[in-house]
């Protein structure tokens, strides 16, 4: 399926020299005497790379068939994590480097998107929140209610996020995937 320059909006995927890239921006710029141009700014899905690549407002792509599958992470194995099929109960490995910072929020259970490039694994997409448990921090003690003070608190996946001096250790907190802060009390 092709699709023309002026179409392409954030998050759409292209084929350009045979390798799939997502569109991360883009703009379109009138020239005073020629004709429009569409400058994107593209992410390579398979290494991560990014580029700029400027072309003509009539030019068209390939459009990259990339497709999403819900899965449930199910474990840890030395460089690969197992995702679980919930419609087959398939279950595929994926090695670290496509899970990537994902990590940071996987705990058993959890379902994401995986997304594949025909039968490649390209990516883990986490939903924007998660639920995770706080497993260590420090005491809040009475008299520090300094309005927004933080506190480190390590998560049940090994992340330290700054949370409020109310959370305790064994609380669940929802936890923002993209920015990794604390968003509320689970």
């Amino acid at each position: 399926m092709m699709i023309a320059a002026g179409d392409i909006r954030k998050g759409t995927t292209i084929e350009l020299d045979g390798k799939p890239y997502s569109v991360l921006e883009f703009s379109h710029i009138k020239m005073g005497r020629g004709s429009a141009q569409v400058r994107m700014k593209l992410r390579d899905i398979r290494s991560g790379a990014t580029i700029e690549h400027t072309v003509q407002s009539g030019s068209k792509f390939e459009k990259a068939q990339v497709e999403r599958r819900e899965m449930e992470y199910l474990y840890p194995d030395d460089e690969l994590f197992y995702f679980m099929n919930t419609e087959t109960y398939d279950q595929i490995p994926v090695n670290s480097e496509k899970v990537g910072e994902a990590v940071r929020f996987l705990r058993e259970n959890t379902k994401c998107n995986v997304v594949l490039y025909g039968e490649e694994v390209i990516a883990i997409e986490l939903p924007n929140v998660v639920t995770l448990t706080v497993k260590q921090t420090d005491p809040g003690h009475k008299g520090d209610t300094a309005q927004g003070a933080l506190k480190p608190a390590t998560l049940d996946t090994g992340t330290v996020v700054n949370v409020p001096l109310f959370i305790n250790e064994g609380d669940d907190i929802r936890v923002n995937t993209d920015s990794g802060e604390y968003v509320e009390r689970a």
